[in-house]
C-alpha cells in the first residue's frame, strides 16, 4: 500500500507503471466507494498506460481530514497528489463525485489535465433537499439504512441478484465507509455547481453513462455533454451508476477508443 501526506491528509493511492509514450490515466471514484471499484478496468489497461488510483479524503484508507469538505478541497487533494507524483498532463477519469472533482481540477490546475473522461456525472448532481435528507438519514441510522436505495441506483436488477456474491461485497464496501467522510462528501456535492466551469472546458472530453443509471441518468449526462464544447457522449448498455463494476470490458473499450482519438488529434499536422 502507498500513502502520501497531502494538505495535512494522509491519502491512500496506488501508482502502476506503463508506457512512457502514452498519457498517465488518473481514476477518481464515486461517493461511498474506494479505488477497488476500478480493478476490472485497470487489469485491462495496465502495461499500456501508467495509472494512478487513490481514495479521496473520508473514504477507503485515506484520512477524514478537516470538515466540512468542498469539491474544491477534494480537487486540491488530487492536485497535491499529482504534484507529489510528478504527474502532469494526465487523462483524468472521474466517476460521479469523482467527475466533479475532475472538473474542479481542470478549473484550478489545467496544467495537470490533458483530457477528461466524465463517467456517470454532471456539473451539479441532486438538490439541496435530497442531499440534506440523505445526510440526516445516515447521521440518524447509519449507512446501513440507505443501502437498498443506493444499490438500486448503482446496479441493474441483473447484478443485484441474491446469488451474485459480488453484489454483497459492494454492499459491504458502502457500509464500511466512514460515516463522517460519507456525509461530508454528500454536503460537498450538495453545495457544488460547476455549470460555468463545464462551459469553459477546452480539453478533449467524453461523457459516459450506464443506460440504467439511477443516480445520474442518461438524460442528465447527455445534457452535460451538450454543455461542454465538443464533448463526446457514450452510453454503456446493461449498466447502472458504476459501469466499471458491471461492464468493465465495455467501459475499457470506450476509454481506449477515446484516448486513441485524443492522441490522433494531437498528432495531426
Amino acid at each position: 500500500m502507498q500513502f502520501a501526506r497531502i494538505n495535512d491528509v494522509t491519502i491512500h493511492y496506488q501508482i502502476i507503471g506503463g508506457s512512457p509514450d502514452k498519457p498517465v490515466l488518473v481514476f477518481a471514484n464515486s461517493l461511498g466507494t474506494d479505488f477497488r471499484i476500478w480493478r476490472d478496468v485497470i487489469v485491462r489497461l495496465a502495461g499500456d498506460f501508467a495509472i494512478v488510483l487513490y481514495d479521496k479524503r473520508g473514504h477507503g484508507l485515506s484520512d477524514l481530514g478537516q470538515m466540512p469538505y468542498s469539491i474544491e478541497d477534494h480537487a486540491t487533494d488530487l492536485a497535491g497528489l499529482l504534484d507529489f507524483l510528478s504527474v502532469k498532463d494526465a487523462v483524468i477519469c472521474g466517476l460521479s463525485v469523482g467527475g466533479l472533482i475532475a472538473q474542479s481540477l481542470y478549473q484550478r490546475r489545467p496544467d495537470l489535465v490533458r483530457a477528461l473522461i466524465l463517467c456517470d456525472t454532471a456539473p451539479k448532481i441532486g438538490t439541496a433537499d435530497s442531499w440534506n435528507a440523505r445526510i440526516a438519514q445516515v447521521e440518524a441510522a447509519g449507512i446501513e439504512s440507505i443501502v437498498d436505495a443506493i444499490m438500486e441506483r448503482w446496479f441493474t436488477p441483473a447484478f443485484r441478484r441474491p446469488e451474485n456474491t459480488a453484489f454483497g461485497g459492494y454492499c459491504n464496501m458502502l457500509i464500511r465507509q466512514p460515516v463522517a467522510g460519507y456525509t461530508a462528501t454528500c454536503a460537498a456535492l450538495r453545495d457544488a455547481d460547476l455549470t460555468e466551469t463545464a462551459k469553459r472546458i477546452a480539453v478533449p472530453t467524453i461523457c459516459i453513462v450506464g443506460d440504467q443509471d439511477g443516480s445520474t441518468p442518461p438524460e442528465l449526462v447527455l445534457s452535460t455533454a451538450k454543455l461542454i464544447p465538443n464533448a463526446r457522449y457514450e452510453v454503456i448498455k446493461d449498466a447502472g451508476h458504476i459501469p466499471c463494476v458491471e461492464q468493465p470490458e465495455a467501459l475499457t473499450e470506450v476509454i481506449r477508443a477515446f484516448i486513441d482519438v485524443v492522441l490522433r488529434g494531437e498528432q495531426a499536422p
